[in-house]
């Protein structure tokens, strides 16, 4: 999901769409990436995809950049088009997968861009269409989908179109846009019924799925991380890392350290914060005592981001 800066419109016109899915599918096709569902809107765009060997970062990086930057082109502007990073949620398949498609193909007639299933099934803006087999492409992982509904195809795509309309009537299912505690026990009733027990549950903002699933998920982040940074190594990669980045914004590593308030430590160490956790695998306690701030500031961090 990534949306525009200040929600503003990432496209003008049709010429601008055709230009972001042209590059969407170029760079699918490219890279490897399955793309299952997709919604572009007229200010923030949601896809389905499974990644590549390159990596979703690599993919999302070369499609924004190179789209954003004939944007402003086209439009004699300059800056940022895009807010922030792109929002990423890994998805329990097995759990999720027609849900999330669903929900992102429903997303024009939620808005208001088409006034009914009928017009959404020739909307060329979503993948909906493309299922319906009523736009052509030959880069999104239509099989794949109506898979999921049976192995003839326009008994498939009768399945498919009754689920999208079922789970239209369900509405806005807020559910599906994020991870994190009460996506993962499946409502807060679950939740409040575990804690009266004192279960444990495993719950991440960045994970849709049951808690299980969010530990296999986080299990296999960490030995990646220990794969490619032995433990001996790390402490000093995160030094340098913390050095570099002080000086080049022109502070000290013990302002940043001792809790100064500046708006420049506070970003740094919000970035920081998200690279130690994330990509390093730093426990939230050993990130905040690197950073000079609280364990709960790292937890609020991670959550804003």
């Amino acid at each position: 999901m990534v949306r525009g800066i200040e929600r503003g419109n990432i496209v003008h016109d049709d010429k601008d769409r055709e230009d972001f899915v042209f590059r969407m599918a170029r760079l699918a096709k490219a890279t490897g990436t399955e793309i299952y569902a997709w919604a572009l809107m007229s200010n923030h765009v949601h896809i389905l995809l499974k990644s590549g060997e390159s990596g979703l970062s690599m993919f999302m990086r070369k499609l924004l950049t190179g789209y954003a930057i004939q944007f402003n082109r086209k439009y004699k502007r300059s800056g940022h088009l895009f807010q922030n990073r792109y929002k990423s949620i890994v998805c329990d398949e097995e759990a999720y997968f027609m849900k999330l498609v669903s929900y992102i193909h429903l997303n024009p007639l939620r808005a208001g861009l088409v006034c009914s299933m009928d017009a959404l099934a020739s909307y060329p803006w979503s993948g909906h269409a493309v299922i319906m087999g009523k736009v052509h492409n030959d880069w999104q992982a239509c099989g794949y989908v109506l898979d999921s509904f049976g192995t003839e195809r326009r008994r498939s795509k009768k399945a498919y179109e009754q689920y999208v309309q079922e789970q239209r009537s369900l509405g806005q299912q807020p559910a599906l846009v994020g991870g994190g505690l009460v996506r993962s026990k499946g409502g807060w009733s679950a939740v409040m019924s575990s804690r009266t027990r004192e279960e444990k549950q495993f719950f991440d903002e960045r994970i849709l799925g049951s808690g299980d699933f969010v530990k296999e998920v986080l299990d296999q982040a960490d030995a990646t991380v220990r794969e490619q940074i032995p433990v001996r190594d790390r402490a000093a990669v995160i030094d340098e890392l913390i050095g570099r980045r002080c000086e080049d914004a022109g502070i000290t590593i013990k302002a940043l350290q001792a809790g100064s308030k500046t708006k420049i430590c506070s970003a740094i160490r919000k970035e920081l914060a998200v690279t130690f956790v994330r990509q390093y695998g730093l426990t939230y306690a050993d990130s905040a005592r690197k950073l000079g701030i609280s364990t709960s500031a790292i937890s609020q961090i991670l959550k804003q981001c």
